[in-house]
């Protein structure tokens, strides 16, 4: 059986569903990804993984590094689940390219290459957003590019975790739905 649990963060509503031991999946409520299944779970608020996913979350929007793992259960191909465990090892407060995380995949299946588009698709279904930091991963040239609960949040989890955005490049479209994005979020 799965669970729904819910979280008020600082960057909206954040849904978590859990098979009871561990999270399968964690993102903002209004995303399409698991909206479909959310009528047919039973909402539960005492889980311990929940719970251990909501201290995580309180420590992280505190603008501190949690310092522990939630169990996850994360479901994908094998591929993916290779780009999501590099996503794990991206240090608190720093990025990386969708380059580095192609280049680090590559090695981890011993190939020579991997291909950058394939390496952001994998990061793009990450079924365990924040904990599994793809906020983190930005284009080669410093552009911001691609998250799925937006760009003015991926901003603003960069920020919590102390990263200066202003060196990012932004799409041109962003500048004039940033601040009403913002607003909406508060």
């Amino acid at each position: 059986m799965e669970y729904k649990s819910f979280y008020d963060s600082p960057v909206g509503r954040i849904v978590m569903v859990s098979d009871g031991n561990s999270l399968s999946y964690l993102g903002f409520e209004e995303q399409r990804f698991v909206n479909p299944l959310l009528p047919s779970l039973a909402e539960r608020q005492d889980l311990p993984v929940t719970s251990m996913a909501k201290e995580w979350l309180d420590i992280y929007f505190g603008g501190k590094d949690p310092g522990f793992s939630v169990p996850l259960s994360l479901t994908g191909t094998s591929f993916q689940k290779t780009v999501w465990e590099i996503l794990l090892t991206i240090p608190f407060g720093t990025t990386v390219s969708y380059s580095d995380v192609a280049s680090l995949a590559a090695c981890r299946l011993s190939k020579d290459r991997m291909s950058c588009r394939a390496a952001g698709a994998a990061v793009g279904h990450n079924p365990v957003s924040i904990i599994v930091p793809c906020h983190r991963v930005v284009g080669k040239n410093g552009s911001l590019t691609g998250y799925g609960g937006g760009l003015a949040r991926k901003i603003m989890l960069l920020e919590t975790e102390g990263i200066d955005t202003s060196v990012f490049s932004m799409p041109q479209h962003f500048h004039a739905f940033n601040q009403i994005a913002r607003d909406l979020m508060h």
